[in-house]
């Protein structure tokens, strides 16, 4: 059974850090490029962060460039998110997915991931 599961929300002051983790099990994702999306109160999902199969390439949403940064350890099937200079409009549900087909380079739709986890709330208090 395909798992994506996410950890490492919470409630934090603006400025402050968190790291996002999406442990995979259930399929060989270090095939595949994966991303971050997010979905806040009464807002459509939308994208954040993209990583490519091989975690040579990646792609952000403009609103985070500069403060978050995606990675992923093979070893541990496992891809991270790091937002620093948290803002309380980052304030969403955020979700990890995995792309349909393999050896991609990343993107930004989400109509190209097929397996997605259950999502983790990140609150940003002003």
């Amino acid at each position: 059974q395909v798992q994506l599961v996410e950890s490492g929300g919470g409630l934090v002051q603006a400025g402050d850090s968190l790291r996002l983790s999406c442990a995979a099990s259930g399929r060989t994702f270090n095939n595949y490029a994966m991303g971050w999306f997010r979905q806040a109160v009464g807002k459509e999902r939308e994208f954040v962060a993209t990583i490519s199969w091989s975690g040579g390439n990646t792609g952000y949403a403009d609103s985070v460039k500069g403060r978050f940064a995606i990675s992923r350890d093979h070893a541990k099937n496992t891809m991270y998110l790091s937002m620093n200079s948290l803002k309380p409009e980052d304030t969403a549900v955020y979700y990890c997915a995995s792309e349909r087909d393999p050896l991609g380079w990343g993107s930004k739709s989400a109509y190209k991931y097929d397996y997605w986890g259950q999502g983790t709330q990140v609150t940003v208090s002003s």
